[in-house]
């Protein structure tokens, strides 16, 4: 397991320090309504796509794929399967739609990273698979904290659903390790522990989410994600696809109004935001002090 830096001690990288902190996970799930997922079985350098080879005169891929994924909004990791690796087996990819209404899962066969090209280009579909995906950011080389809480829960998850469970590599929200991605929905969780790990797999399979250790969904903006995890601590239903942003209105530079659709009818959201200097790295390799974002509710109300 390569850490990226042999001088890292877990007790003082930057999530255990988060979790001494009791820093907040309300809406901090990254923007990504769609995904490309690549298998890579090479090591992966911190920036991941650098890994990407043309296979005829082996330049660089990785900034082609990368600007063609900007273009189409597709947010791209590198993926392997945990602590086994098949050299006979074919490389695979996957496209993941995780816009409300559109959840959807394709896989295909990667016979080379230029492949990747025509897979973006809509010349190879894939086929439909109805199994969720489960990632879990163990990418040492771009914060060990990853690497050192990610893996036991990728072990975890292993063992119980197998198929699902892929490693990935950086998904951002370092000091919130280990970070887990359930797809087709986006959901990111951090702060997940192999105890629990198993617990967000189940609950999804029954349609729900696990709201303590939720960060938001990327399908949707963060003052939405702040508006649906004010809504189900004010007892709103933790269904999954309850709680659906029907209108969003900015108020102002920093507060906005949502309207949920809920299985209680619609709710009114108001939330806001301010930035919060904290003398701490929120990442192993950041700098102090750093920049914090926090949401506060302000109203709630139900038509």
């Amino acid at each position: 397991m390569d850490l990226g830096d042999i001088r890292y001690r877990p007790e003082t990288g930057c999530a255990a320090q988060a979790d001494l902190r009791r820093d907040s996970l309300i809406a901090t799930a990254p923007p990504a309504e769609r995904w490309l997922l690549i298998e890579s079985r090479s090591a992966w350098p911190r920036q991941a796509l650098t890994s990407l080879r043309n296979s005829s005169s082996g330049a660089e891929l990785g900034d082609v794929v990368a600007r063609r994924c900007r273009e189409l909004r597709i947010r791209p990791v590198l993926i392997r399967r945990y602590g086994r690796l098949d050299p006979t087996s074919s490389r695979r990819w996957a496209l993941v739609d995780c816009r409300p209404g559109r959840e959807l899962v394709r896989w295909g066969d990667l016979p080379t990273d230029e492949h990747l090209l025509d897979v973006l280009a809509g010349k190879d579909s894939g086929l439909v698979s109805n199994a969720p995906v489960y990632l879990v950011c163990t990418h040492g080389r771009h914060d060990a904290c990853c690497a050192v809480r990610g893996r036991p829960v990728a072990a975890m998850l292993t063992a119980a659903y197998p198929e699902r469970t892929w490693e990935c590599s950086h998904i951002g929200g370092d000091r919130f390790a280990a970070n887990v991605v359930v797809l087709p929905h986006g959901l990111f969780y951090g702060h997940v522990t192999p105890a629990r790990a198993v617990e967000l797999a189940k609950q999804y399979d029954e349609g729900a989410v696990v709201p303590d250790l939720l960060r938001g969904s990327g399908a949707f903006a963060p003052p939405v994600q702040a508006a649906q995890h004010f809504a189900r601590a004010a007892g709103h239903s933790p269904v999954v696809d309850n709680l659906l942003p029907q209108s969003f209105e900015v108020l102002s530079e920093h507060r906005w109004r949502i309207l949920l659709a809920s299985t209680n009818g619609p709710i009114a959201v108001e939330v806001s935001a301010r930035l919060d200097t904290v003398d701490a790295r929120l990442t192993c390799a950041g700098s102090s002090p750093a920049q914090v974002r926090h949401f506060e509710l302000h109203s709630l109300t139900t038509a």
